[in-house]
């Protein structure tokens, strides 16, 4: 049993099972804990559970929870009142640490981790019979009780197989920084954004029949869509006229997927609400969008998802996930605030950082990277600033941003509506500027296809093949020691009592009462410059805050035109709704 060398005087594997309807907390049907130290057994239905003031096996700083994908398992203390595990050892995590850049054959759940490591495990079928006998809710039988518990104890069993199995491969001491983190992402998925309900049922009800009246609106710009259908050929009308180089297919043709529109509107925020329209026209689904009955949107963050360690949560279930406009539902409820606190030029500031370049760490600490980029590149003069030199810098803020996500100078060329000759020069003043951050990126790549793998500070780590994509490599200590940065600042955050409602990439969301949301940004932000520093080597990242106070709503910037435009087509007097919602 791997116990030997722990410094816990009880380790207890644990499995719930709860339904969850779409946005509402979970609800714990019931519970099977295994204390592989003392060799106790606890077994307990939902009213046993909802009887119990606290956890029944031990949670204090001496002992540990092991579970498989512990958020959940935690989620169900928080639901229950019990006071979460101080340690935590998530199997999930560590499972899709060790192979991660693999493909599993049976996948990331606990079946594919047992047949992974070559144990027993139920068949996907029996699994599924059980989680439906779940989801169906109850009553249940007193025979399906039992084979609820049984089911629930075969889970258990199965991470007594697992421990053992994976204990060679665990770095225990990260492991708890994982699981840590696993603890915080329960307390995020519990609280939950604030959502303007009657704005979303208004929204969902009439969403159908102002679709061609905001095709008309929107498109008296472009003039690209015939009825609803978006003409290529207009399009390309548009785009000659405004002088606009766009990326083409293999076949010559216009590149239209959405991936090429989001770049494009990044630099030519015109196009901005005609990407907005054309991805909620194909893609939205506002139904999916799961709102809870106190009016909160609840998902899975779905934590260490990707290769580089980020959560994935559900684009269509999540607030943050479908069109940015979509975001002015967010709305803080009386009494209350919310502030989106996000570190500013964060990826710059961890390559200057990690890769150890004094010239990008003075560009960084300057407050305005680009600009003093382009002052180091000498195409800015000293005296130089954002308003005087307002082209230069946008060219220089695109190369950077285009050094980070791997672009070569074409498509820069595009990007920007410059010669490729232009762009080129662009990126080999970046390497001229900055010869130590090329160097640390040259050794990334180097390592990783000598060695077969990479990883952060904290050791969360990629497998590298042969046919590694480099633009992959190279992107991963940055946006992977990113991903640390932010798990370990929501860690920092929940623990101090900061109640965080998401995490948004390189940002928190944070909410409080609405006259002490000032303090509670200042407090994010001290949990934020802490992480950095922890990750960093002592380096510390700047962060910015944007603070909405009831009445007002959320409004992402680059969403604000399609807002406001969806908004006005919803006050139109309408033959089968007169409801009025304030905007």
């Amino acid at each position: 049993m791997w116990l030997a060398g722990s410094e816990f005087r009880e380790v207890t594997a644990v499995d719930f099972e709860f339904t969850a309807p779409p946005g509402d907390q979970p609800r714990p049907v019931c519970m099977v804990a295994h204390e592989l130290g003392s060799g106790r057994i606890h077994r307990m239905w939902q009213e046993e559970l909802h009887a119990c003031r606290r956890a029944p096996y031990p949670t204090d700083p001496e002992a540990l929870v092991v579970a498989f994908y512990a958020s959940a398992e935690v989620g169900c203390h928080l639901a229950l009142g019990w006071k979460p595990p101080a340690n935590v050892l998530d199997l999930y995590v560590e499972f899709r640490r060790h192979a991660n850049g693999l493909v599993p054959p049976y996948g990331w759940g606990l079946i594919g981790a047992l047949l992974y490591f070559g144990l027993d495990a139920l068949t996907a079928i029996e699994k599924d019979e059980m989680r439906q006998l779940v989801l169906r809710g109850g009553p249940w039988t007193q025979e399906e009780k039992q084979a609820l518990l049984a089911y629930c104890e075969e889970d258990v069993l199965a991470l007594r197989r697992l421990l053992p199995a994976m204990a060679e491969n665990l770095d225990l001491r990260r492991a708890l920084i994982r699981g840590r983190y696993m603890v915080a992402a329960a307390h995020i998925e519990h609280q939950g954004i604030p959502i303007d309900v009657p704005a979303l049922a208004l929204l969902r009800e009439r969403w159908t029949s102002i679709q061609d009246d905001l095709i008309a609106e929107v498109d008296k710009a472009y003039d690209v869509y015939d009825e609803r259908a978006f003409r290529m050929e207009r399009f390309e009308r548009y785009l000659a006229a405004h002088g606009i180089p766009w990326p083409r297919t293999h076949g010559g043709q216009l590149a239209l997927d959405d991936d090429t529109f989001r770049q494009m509107a990044r630099s030519r925020p015109a196009l901005a609400p005609l990407r907005e329209l054309r991805y909620a026209l194909s893609q939205m689904r506002l139904a999916d969008l799961a709102v809870g009955s106190d009016g909160r949107n609840r998902v899975l963050l779905s934590a260490f998802s990707s290769r580089t360690g980020r959560n994935q949560p559900s684009n269509s279930k999540f607030i943050f996930g479908p069109a940015v406009w979509l975001r002015g539902l967010i709305r803080p409820e009386p009494g209350r605030a919310i502030a989106y606190v996000d570190w500013s030029q964060q990826e710059f500031g961890i390559a200057a950082a990690l890769a150890g370049d004094e010239k990008m760490i003075e560009a960084y600490t300057s407050g305005d990277p680009y600009l003093r980029y382009g002052q180091q590149a000498e195409a800015i003069p000293p005296t130089g600033t954002k308003q005087t030199h307002k082209a230069e810098r946008e060219q220089f803020k695109q190369a950077v941003l285009a050094v980070q996500y791997g672009m070569g100078h074409e498509a820069l060329a595009l990007k920007l509506g410059v010669s490729a000759a232009h762009a080129r020069q662009l990126l080999e003043s970046h390497r001229r500027t900055y010869p130590r951050f090329w160097a640390w990126s040259d050794s990334a790549e180097t390592y990783a296809m000598m060695h077969g793998h990479l990883y952060t500070v904290f050791g969360w780590q990629v497998r590298v093949g042969p046919d590694a994509n480099s633009r992959s490599l190279r992107n991963f200590p940055a946006q992977a020691n990113g991903a640390e940065m932010l798990r370990l600042a929501c860690s920092y955050a929940v623990e101090r009592g900061i109640n965080v409602i998401a995490p948004v990439h390189d940002a928190l969301l944070v909410e409080g009462p609405e006259g002490e949301i000032d303090e509670v940004v200042a407090r994010t932000q001290g949990a934020m410059a802490d992480a950095s520093r922890m990750v960093l080597f002592g380096f510390e990242l700047r962060s910015d805050a944007k603070v909405v106070r009831y009445p007002d709503r959320y409004i992402d910037e680059r969403g604000e035109r399609m807002w406001n435009t969806v908004w006005g087509l919803l006050q139109r007097p309408a033959g089968h709704s007169q409801q009025e919602v304030s905007a």
